[in-house]
């Protein structure tokens, strides 16, 4: 069976790294072969990159410059890791990917439609997720997980912003999921883990026996 590449969204605190690993477990248990990886990053040029955008480093230089460097190492991540899995035959669960991209830089950073279809485009050369999952929550609550997460060390370049503008991204990811209800699916975070997990698995699951059907 082809791979399968499932992407986790949502805003900040919204617990994607905590299913992400949950349900890496239960595929691992039944034997699937598993890469978790991350956006920005997931390759050795996207991760210097990483370092780039969450230090704030090019903040000064507009969205549209972040919208660049996001798609080059968006693009750097889906040759390298990403389709080279894919073809592999391994699921891949990636922690954010076109759609933070959408909501970050297009949405909440008013870059041009066009600007950011054009480089989503070149930047993922046909690779979609088959299945995205949107981890739904109150800014508020997502930003006070956050800072209960990284303790004493500083907000990085998004986390920072403000409650207005989170919420704003959280209203955009929910439109997304409205406008492709065939690629995504929203799951309430405001739960325990457990609970989020096991929809999450449910989800999963079920896409599986769908796949292995026979046509």
């Amino acid at each position: 069976m082809a791979g399968l590449f499932i992407t986790f969204e949502g805003g900040e605190g919204a617990g994607k790294s905590t299913q992400i690993r949950r349900l890496a477990a239960h595929l691992e248990s039944q034997g699937i072969d598993v890469l978790v990886t991350r956006e920005p990053g997931g390759s050795p040029g996207a991760e210097a990159v990483r370092h780039v955008i969450l230090s704030g480093a090019a903040e000064a230089f507009g969205p549209a410059m972040e919208a660049v460097l996001f798609a080059a190492a968006r693009n750097d991540h889906v040759e390298q890791v990403i389709r080279p899995a894919l073809a592999a035959g391994k699921t891949v669960l990636c922690d954010r990917f076109i759609d933070s991209g959408r909501v970050y830089q297009g949405v909440t950073g008013s870059l041009d439609p066009f600007l950011m279809e054009a480089l989503e485009r070149v930047a993922i050369d046909g690779t979609m997720p088959d299945l995205t999952l949107i981890l739904d929550l109150p800014a508020k609550k997502g930003l006070a997980r956050a800072m209960k997460r990284r303790g004493e060390e500083a907000p990085d370049r998004f986390e920072k912003e403000t409650l207005g503008l989170h919420e704003a991204r959280r209203e955009a990811y929910l439109a997304i999921a409205a406008t492709e209800p065939e690629r995504c699916r929203v799951v309430e975070a405001d739960r325990t883990e457990k609970e989020v997990s096991a929809e999450i698995i449910t989800i999963v699951d079920t896409l599986l026996e769908t796949r292995r059907r026979p046509a």
